[in-house]
């Protein structure tokens, strides 16, 4: 009755729009008060809070965010739609493809899909409105797109579940790799359906010289090496992924000051989003531990596990049922929310079955992805929207349609092979 209680709370509590923080805190707090008295349950805020802040993984996320900043300060998204634009504009649907890969791009080196959508609508938005794409296909592209950057290594998600689970970094960025370049082509071959069902929704652009798509080329070489550098250390052993963050945080500073975009002005935005965000985490990361210990106190995944062996469900049915809890979640709540709270329950579920943990977390990440472009509380859709403030909602959410019907299809393949997520990490392991 009291786990009962406190989904209820958590649920009411986020549907009014309390911080994430705040309600999985306070439930948690309750919950854990309930069950060993107050004394207990404050002490643990204490251990969680340190414990959170103080474990080496932690320090992946600041830094890494930082490495964000410093990229989306240093016009490097500008530099790979122009390069992408040299090779695949002059196609119908070129321009759409062009932001794809772009997306894909600029979040493997952000690590953020809210950053990837705000920046490259600004970018790629105008440039498909001169040439005359229409708006649900301009905006699907860029909010489908800006959802690569939650996949992409470095990934803020697969930090998370990996501190959570206390699962593999390294190996969850390598898992995470060829799942993100196949939703690009999924992606890719949304843009080309919708162009040919209607030629006139992507209208082909500017074929540039061999010598135009040459220097446009050479403009991304700067986020080519960063991105080889930190990938390429983690999983040749050179360094540990905390350790990678802060060369790539080091790599973007240089690569902003070469371009001439270092300001003291510039340092200070970098750094205060950085700070801001981090703490944001923080709290997050604090709030959803003492509700994890809640759910693990009042033995929830247990009872779980003890129930669906009692029923015989076969072990591919849990699978799709968590799939749906998620699709489900994801019409009413964001994505690090929706981890935060599931995480904790179905891990337990999911390693008794027999399931990789790397593979489960990819899973996750792919499924979650959905949730950032499907209605009513698709964040990328509103941050389109919030941007491009002469743009309906409804343009937007009917232009992600087809980028949703190839998120279902990922989610599919990621289920049926697991080689996709596996293979990397265990070849490299």
């Amino acid at each position: 009755m009291i786990i009962g209680l406190a989904f209820l709370a958590l649920m009411v509590l986020l549907f009014l729009r309390t911080p994430i923080a705040v309600a999985t805190g306070l439930v948690g707090l309750a919950g854990l008060a309930a069950f060993q008295g107050w004394p207990a349950a404050l002490s643990q805020v204490g251990i969680i809070a340190s414990e959170t802040v103080l474990t080496y993984e932690f320090a992946v996320i600041p830094l890494f965010i930082v490495m964000g900043a410093f990229i989306a300060h240093s016009g490097i998204a500008e530099e790979l739609f122009r390069a992408c634009y040299a090779l695949v504009g002059h196609w119908r649907g070129g321009l759409a493809l062009s932001t794809i890969v772009a997306c894909g791009g600029f979040g493997a080196v952000s690590g953020s899909s809210l950053a990837t959508a705000a920046t490259m609508s600004r970018i790629a938005y105008p440039q498909m409105k001169r040439y005359g794409y229409n708006t649900p296909l301009a905006t699907g592209a860029i909010a489908a797109g800006g959802t690569l950057g939650i996949l992409i290594p470095p990934s803020i998600a697969l930090v998370f579940y990996g501190i959570m689970t206390e699962t593999d970094i390294g190996a969850l960025f390598m898992a995470g790799i060829v799942p993100g370049i196949l939703g690009m082509f999924l992606y890719a071959a949304a843009v080309l359906w919708t162009v040919l069902r209607d030629p006139q929704a992507g209208p082909a652009g500017r074929k540039m010289t061999l010598p135009e798509r040459l220097r446009a080329l050479a403009g991304v070489w700067p986020v080519v090496l960063l991105f080889g550098v930190v990938m390429g250390g983690i999983y040749g052993g050179l360094f540990s992924p905390t350790e990678s963050a802060g060369i790539g945080a080091f790599g973007a500073l240089l690569i902003a000051a070469l371009r001439g975009r270092l300001s003291l002005r510039m340092l200070r935005t970098s750094l205060s989003d950085g700070i801001s965000t981090t703490v944001s985490l923080m709290m997050i990361l604090i709030g959803s531990f003492l509700f994890a210990n809640l759910v693990n106190v009042a033995r929830v995944p247990q009872a779980l596990v003890s129930g669906i062996e009692a029923m015989a469900v076969p072990p591919l049915a849990v699978i799709f049922l968590i799939i749906l809890i998620y699709v489900v979640l994801g019409c009413v709540l964001e994505s690090i929310s929706m981890m935060l709270l599931t995480v904790p329950v179905f891990f337990p579920l999911i390693v008794s079955l027999g399931y990789d943990p790397i593979w489960f977390g990819v899973l996750v990440v792919v499924v979650v992805e959905i949730s950032l472009i499907t209605p009513p509380i698709g964040l990328n859709v509103f941050i389109l929207n919030a941007v491009l403030r002469d743009v309906q909602l409804t343009e937007i959410f009917r232009g992600v349609v087809p980028f949703i019907a190839a998120d279902v299809a990922r989610v599919l393949l990621v289920v049926f092979i697991p080689a996709l997520s596996l293979t990397l990490p265990y070849l490299l392991k």
